[in-house]
């Protein structure tokens, strides 16, 4: 008996033993808050923590967690007298738990730490993550809005409005040794800030745009490093953005072949509160108020995002913002009226500059005239390096594209000057780049000066929302690889603080309808949670007591056109948010907005179950002549009604999914049925059964029921085979769709069986494609697809809604990484990509919010290798393209089915494997493509 004790003693230790070593081999990284690292500034109650696991072991999940926030690093150390012990928690979720302890105090800092349970045994404590609140009520509520509500020098109030910048400043003392300073600041509509000559951070364009009438965003920094121990002055420029406006109406002077007139809020203004720590407990607030000095006549005498800068160098005011500055002539500032908005401290980075490049080329058009070759149309300004004359202006005038003769070509700006100005106030050599403005540009014209100058006199600053980049995508098709980078620079392009539609003309604005798929395609490629977390507020701020929403948010333009597929992006937002990012506060914020919105377009456009509002129809479908911007063949343009209905219908369908989430049973009910309804109308409307067909028989008409599930049940292969068969015989296998089908033709033809027919649209290099516009000098995407011969009137070179689903095909059908709808945020993956004939392989990867992802297959003779990487605490399954088990080697050996690999399904084409987290490579022989 003594030996079966004894026995039965050594074998638990070693368990104990072995499960120890094992957890000891896996450790809890990039612990945030709020998806950030170490943030500076919340103003939520209910914070939320996210973490990663790192070990080199497999299979392994996450089973509970137990979180510690304290007050104190010491307290937090001592796990003693805790703001928050969770205790053990059941969860196998490692993203976004909410912080459940006692209430969070205004501008306190806390600290935090980790540890999980998982199927290898218990993890050791994370490293320590702190986080600092900003105001929970009254924030900045010491300071006082200034600025100066007139004008005083140059500028005018004509349809394209010219303002100065506003210079501010004021001198203060610190007194004792400093524990920290925190800077809260606001400054409409753009502001750069700095502490004794040292500009406060490296971002531009602060705050985020907002609707400054339901919200203005404040920021917080850390500025001790900025201080003196005795004297300081501190000084802020105001530029206008999207506070005063870019374009006015009921002026003299207005122009009406201009851009709709823009929302204008009023004159730069200037919120502020330093709040100083020192190391015996007392404290020092330094705040905007009547102390201040103004000078509107500062160096930089307009900025205009849509029109450029105009920096005069004579007017420059040396030590400005530095401490014992001569500042006789300025005025005292103005007590003005404070934004209607509500005050919330900004989550979303501001934009910085994320990029630079190069010239590859300077030529000299005529004396005097040089155009700046950047080898890439970019969003941003260029930093210059030139020697000019006295007082003779510098111009830098920027554009897309150029003439047959070497001019730039500017007649689709519009309205859109792009110019900027320097003016030398000396024969000497100068640097100078813009503030406040941005360009999208190729080409840049260089006047003023009398030289060729070098290409390395040139830097191109490509700005836009701090964010990091979380997807690579690489195959052996060139065209593809090229269409993916014009992607990018159009989407990193088109982020400034909310997604526009276009970064050089007169617009520039947040159009609902370019991302309502968009957005899901640009998640797999950037870490756009917080902007598109931001936007997601923009769009319910702009929602009329009415229920109505808007075109275009903020909503700079008033356009409230009442259809479905444009605001339909509101509610695809918060899905994606959901879907990629495992967000369920997206879903439950905007909650009751969504619904309201549904619900108005109910009672006030649908009869007998049929939406009859639309306005702007299947936009940009490719016209059947390379001179026109709209299609005018009948058999080319869909009805408007099937439009509206079978995004209704969707739109219903995806509200059923988020009722659960909130847990309203009774609306999902309600949702579920008046889905039912709309279908069994729609069907009777516009389905033809004999023929298989959707009204005029469209390609989109097709594609879209059949991808919302609206076919009847026993014709969705018919529908199939008749819109694929359109395709191929009417539009010799191009795109055949406009804005509304191309969101679904990809994953469309992919998902009933013609993944060959996807693949030959996205390669095609003639009109229209995608690589037609390669083969026309396109480095982004189009806003048409005869962008090079279109109307210049609607001819941006920038776009990306002409990528619809493209992006998320990339990854998901050609890369095969996709999250599951169920165990959301990557939590589950499916990996069930299609092997084109033609494509030789195929490298992508993910940093999803539990790890990274990686899949890179390689076509060898009649054979697939196929390398997977699954984060810790995921699992994924992958199908392989076989029938036989014995046709799969993994490690270059037979695969054996174990723990971690399991068979989940088996047909004659494949068979799919659940695979629990690490790294697989795989050697399918006689792979079936």
């Amino acid at each position: 008996m003594k030996k079966v004790f004894l026995f039965i003693a050594v074998f638990f230790t070693i368990i104990q033993t072995t499960s120890a070593f094992n957890c000891k081999n896996i450790k809890i990284s990039s612990l945030k808050t709020e998806t950030l690292e170490n943030p500076l500034g919340l103003d939520m109650l209910h914070p939320r923590f996210s973490w990663q696991l790192t070990t080199k072991q497999t299979d392994v999940l996450q089973n509970a967690l137990q979180i510690w926030v304290a007050d104190s690093p010491d307290k937090l150390k001592a796990g003693k007298d805790l703001m928050w012990n969770s205790d053990k928690l059941e969860s196998g979720s490692s993203v976004l738990i909410v912080y459940n302890g006692k209430t969070l105090q205004s501008q306190k800092t806390y600290y935090c730490k980790v540890k999980v349970w998982t199927n290898k045994g218990e993890t050791a404590w994370s490293d320590v993550a702190h986080f600092t609140m900003a105001f929970q009520d009254n924030p900045l509520s010491k300071a006082q809005w200034i600025g100066m509500d007139s004008m005083l020098n140059s500028g005018k109030l004509t349809t394209k409005t010219k303002l100065s910048a506003r210079y501010l400043r004021k001198e203060f003392s610190v007194d004792k040794k400093i524990e920290n300073a925190t800077l809260y600041i606001s400054g409409l509509g753009l502001y750069e800030c700095y502490i004794n000559g040292k500009k406060i951070s490296n971002d531009i364009f602060a705050p985020t745009a907002s609707d400054y009438t339901k919200r203005v965003y404040y920021n917080v920094f850390d500025v001790k490093s900025l201080l003196n121990s005795n004297e300081n002055a501190i000084g802020v420029i105001l530029g206008n953005g999207r506070f005063f406006s870019m374009r006015r109406d009921n002026v003299p002077g207005g122009d009406p072949l201009d851009s709709p007139v823009q929302v204008h809020y009023g004159f730069p203004k200037l919120l502020m509160q330093l709040e100083i720590k020192y190391n015996d407990g007392t404290s020092k607030t330094i705040v905007s108020d009547k102390s201040w000095k103004i000078n509107t006549n500062g160096p930089i005498v307009t900025n205009n995002e849509f029109d450029g800068e105009v920096y005069d160098a004579n007017l420059e005011m040396k030590g400005w913002d530095e401490l014992g500055f001569n500042e006789n002539n300025w005025r005292n500032v103005e007590l003005v009226e404070a934004p209607a908005g509500k005050l919330n401290a900004q989550l979303n980075p501001n934009l910085v500059t994320m990029r630079e490049l190069k010239p590859i080329a300077i030529k000299e058009i005529e004396k005097g005239k040089y155009v700046v070759d950047m080898g890439q149309n970019m969003v941003g300004w260029l930093a210059v390096s030139l020697k000019g004359e006295k007082n003779k202006p510098v111009k830098l005038h920027y554009a897309e594209t150029t003439q047959k003769d070497g001019n730039i070509y500017t007649a689709n700006l519009r309205g859109s000057i792009t110019t900027d100005i320097y003016t030398p106030s000396s024969n000497e050599k100068f640097t100078y780049e813009p503030r406040f403005v941005y360009h999208g540009f190729r080409y840049v014209e260089i006047t003023g000066i009398d030289y060729l100058p070098s290409v390395n006199d040139f830097i191109g600053k490509v700005n836009y929302d701090q964010m990091s980049d979380i997807g690579t995508f690489e195959t052996s098709d060139t065209t593809l690889n090229q269409i993916y980078s014009n992607a990018v620079w159009g989407i990193m392009g088109n982020y400034r603080s909310m997604p526009t539609d276009c970064p050089q003309r007169d617009e520039r604005m947040g159009w609902l309808g370019d991302r309502a798929t968009g957005c899901f395609g640009e998640s797999f490629m950037f870490n756009n949670h917080l902007l598109y977390s931001k936007w997601a507020y923009d769009i319910q701020d702009s929602q009329l007591p009415s229920g109505s929403l808007p075109d275009v948010a903020p909503a700079y333009w008033q356009f409230y056109s009442d259809n479905i597929t444009w605001p339909s992006a509101y509610i695809h937002v918060n899905n994606m948010l959901y879907e990629q990012f495992g967000d369920p506060k997206s879903v439950i914020k905007h909650y009751d907005t969504m619904k309201k919105w549904l619900n108005y377009m109910q009672t006030n456009y649908m009869k007998d179950y049929i939406i009859t509002k639309d306005q702007y129809g299947d936009w940009c479908m490719p016209p059947e002549t390379l001179d026109i911007i709209w299609s005018k063949d009948p058999l080319r343009i869909t009805d408007d009604e099937i439009l509206s209905t079978t995004f209704f219908y969707r739109l219903l369908n995806i509200m059923a999914k988020n009722a659960d989430i909130v847990g309203n049973k009774s609306d999902k009910k309600e949702f579920l049925a008046l889905a039912e309804k709309v279908k069994t109308a729609y069907n009777a409307k516009f389905f033809q059964p004999e023929k298989a067909q959707y009204g005029n028989n469209t390609v989109t008409a097709n594609i879209i029921s059949l991808m919302q599930g609206l076919v009847p049940a026993g014709y969705e292969q018919k529908v199939f085979e008749n819109l694929a068969s359109r395709i191929e015989n009417d539009f010799n296998s191009h795109v055949s769709v406009g804005l509304i089908g191309i969101q679904f033709l990809m994953r469309g033809l992919t998902e009933y069986g013609r993944g060959d027919l996807a693949y030959k649209i996205a390669t095609n290099r003639t009109y229209p494609s995608w690589g037609y516009m390669i083969d026309n000098g396109a480095t982004t995407i189009w806003e048409l697809w005869n962008g090079n011969t279109a109307d210049p009137a609607m001819n941006s070179g920038n776009h990306v809604m002409l990528l619809g689903d493209l992006l998320s095909w990339y990854y998901e059908n050609l890369g095969g990484i996709k999250t599951d709808k169920t165990e959301v945020g990557f939590k589950k993956i499916i990996m069930n990509p299609i092997f084109p004939i033609g494509l030789n392989f195929v490298n992508a990867s993910h940093e999803s919010p539990y790890g990274l992802i990686k899949s890179e297959w390689n076509k060898e003779n009649d054979n697939l290798l196929w390398s997977v990487s699954i984060p810790a605490n995921s699992s994924a399954h992958v199908t392989l393209p076989t029938s036989s088990i014995s046709n799969i080697l993994y490690n270059g050996k037979p695969l054996k089915v174990k723990d971690n690999m399991k068979i989940v399904d088996q047909n004659s084409k494949s068979i799919t494997l659940n695979l629990g987290s690490g790294n697989y490579s795989f050697k399918v022989l006689n792979a079936v493509y």
